[in-house]
């Protein structure tokens, strides 16, 4: 085969991949942008708002703020939340702390058969009322911040799908600059016949 037209050859496939490569990041981007659009309006809806300030000034455990919550939950104080991350931290450093300070470890199941096991049981009852809501909702937020991640990760999917793309594109541009530069009559794949022979063209 001519060098030249391997050259073509290899270049115009290169730019398939590039369009291919081009085509997928645009997709990713598209994933990125719809999943975080999706993440902000839900959260939003909820109207959940971080506890202000000046509720950090004196943590103590078995009230609304624990010493435990400073280093995450007071980052966010005031703030509706509205991202992934603060419903990760809102999920796991301020409801899943109040649920651990409940009887029984705020844990749904084990309430929800004490309660059986006691049906005359007004507390049990809004013990077990309680502990639903807050590991509903606890759910719902770690759900959200799963999405949020699949989003970061299409993100940054389609970020290296670009950077691929100008990759092949440079790699493509050399090669059709290698083939403009090569003699017609040059072949690739030479096969050299034994010493003092005729070499052999393929």
């Amino acid at each position: 085969m001519r060098r030249k037209v391997f050259d073509l050859l290899a270049s115009a496939g290169g730019i398939v991949i590039a369009l291919i490569l081009v085509v997928a990041g645009a997709l990713a981007m598209w994933g990125y942008s719809f999943t975080n659009s999706s993440v902000h309006d839900q959260l939003a809806r909820q109207e959940i708002t971080f506890p202000p300030a000046s509720a950090f000034a004196h943590p103590k455990a078995g009230t609304e703020i624990t010493p435990s919550m400073i280093p995450s939950v007071s980052q966010y104080a005031g703030q509706q939340l509205l991202t992934g991350q603060q419903a990760k931290v809102y999920a796991n450093d301020f409801i899943a702390v109040h649920l651990s300070e409940m009887p029984y470890n705020g844990v749904y199941s084990k309430i929800s058969a004490a309660a059986m096991a006691q049906p005359n049981n007004a507390s049990l009852k809004a013990l077990q009322q309680t502990s639903f809501q807050g590991t509903t909702l606890r759910g719902l937020l770690l759900e959200a911040y799963a999405f949020s991640v699949f989003g970061t990760i299409a993100f940054w999917a389609g970020i290296a799908c670009f950077i691929a793309a100008a990759v092949m594109l440079t790699l493509v541009g050399l090669g059709f600059w290698h083939a403009h530069r090569t003699a017609e009559e040059e072949e690739i794949l030479v096969h050299h016949a034994p010493v003092g022979g005729t070499p052999a063209i393929g």
